[in-house]
């Protein structure tokens, strides 16, 4: 349970000291979640991996009400550094490079969720700060009205005609994933993003590249030719449009395969309802939603899916040449060069 001690007054503001466990009971959580009554999130829009469903069924059986801010991973984590005591959000989702770094900047609170073992270690914090719910690969939609010759991978993007849509690279998982996959598929890892750095280069010489983030509205205005994303968001943006407009696949010379996970603010003015999303969004129905919604589920080799859940997703074999991040200290050292690497070697080359 989780214990307040009362602090003190500072600029007006009343401080509390908290101590939290990470395996509070659930029994507990719940009674005291009805009681806040109310559970706020960022980065966990009703058009991202079906959470929609998600809050729509956390607020009718736990009586919550719920609002959500949307913003990259980045945002959300500076937004619960800055706010502290004065916190708006109590959970959030980013991308698993984002993970450790909330951890580090000390703005997270672990809870480990009834099925904890039901989750790799790879995809999970030893101390229950945050947790991979469900993976995402990088894909690529296309817009087949505009572009005849769909291309299949990243030698295809590279011959093409067409402006290519990437997004932000300094703020979000999404781009700095796709980033990843396009070093990898030309021979780098997480430790070099050189190859993938100069592929985008190239894109930019060309006058080919979009760094502005592709979105439905984008997508169905067709200001988008080819769009790099996850393949949840891919497949959901095209069933939303138009299922026959676009084409969604994975690169069969090499992606990259991520997940999200949700952080739980530790300054969060309503802690347990928070705790109690995360232990929903692992339950099986949870998981379920986010296979409605495109994602691939972490727990799902414990889970029977519906027939409409497992027709959302890509055939198995275009996965075959993806690539899994496991080394996370690695990855994040690297990511904190790609900012510098992106002005000097990208944004510089773009009129």
């Amino acid at each position: 349970m989780k214990k307040l001690i009362l602090g003190s007054m500072l600029a007006g503001v009343m401080v509390y000291s908290f101590t939290v466990q990470a395996n509070d009971d659930l029994a507990t959580i719940e009674k005291l979640a009805r009681q806040e009554g109310v559970v706020n999130s960022v980065g966990m829009p009703d058009t991202w991996a079906n959470w929609k469903d998600t809050w729509q069924q956390i607020t009718a059986k736990y009586q919550l009400e719920h609002v959500d801010t949307d913003m990259s991973s980045a945002q959300e984590i500076a937004k619960f550094s800055n706010e502290k005591y004065n916190a708006s959000a109590d959970i959030g989702d980013v991308g698993i490079s984002f993970g450790p770094i909330a951890v580090k900047k000390g703005v997270t609170q672990p809870y480990k969720p009834t099925t904890w073992q039901q989750i790799p270690q790879w995809a999970k914090d030893k101390e229950g700060h945050w947790a991979v719910a469900y993976t995402g690969t990088i894909a690529f939609i296309v817009n087949k009205r505009l572009v005849k010759d769909i291309p299949t991978s990243w030698r295809d993007l590279l011959n093409g005609q067409y402006v290519v849509t990437v997004g932000d690279m300094l703020t979000g998982a999404q781009s700095v994933n796709a980033l990843l996959a396009a070093s990898y598929s030309f021979g780098g890892d997480e430790k070099n993003l050189m190859p993938g750095i100069e592929f985008f280069q190239k894109l930019a010489k060309q006058n080919r590249l979009n760094l502005s983030n592709p979105t439905i509205a984008s997508l169905e205005k067709e200001e988008v030719e080819v769009a790099i994303m996850w393949d949840f968001n891919g497949l959901n943006y095209r069933d939303i449009i138009d299922r026959d407009r676009f084409e969604v696949l994975i690169p069969s010379d090499g992606s990259v395969m991520s997940g999200y996970t949700t952080i739980i603010n530790r300054f969060a003015k309503h802690p347990n309802a928070a705790k109690l999303a995360r232990e929903y969004i692992f339950s099986d129905q949870g998981q379920i939603n986010l296979a409605l919604g495109y994602a691939r589920p972490i727990r799902s080799e414990f889970i029977t899916f519906p027939a409409e859940a497992q027709n959302k997703l890509l055939p198995a074999e275009q996965y075959k040449n993806v690539y899994i991040i496991k080394d996370f200290d690695v990855w994040e050292k690297t990511t904190r060069t790609i900012p510098q690497l992106w002005q000097e070697h990208v944004v510089s080359e773009m009129q």
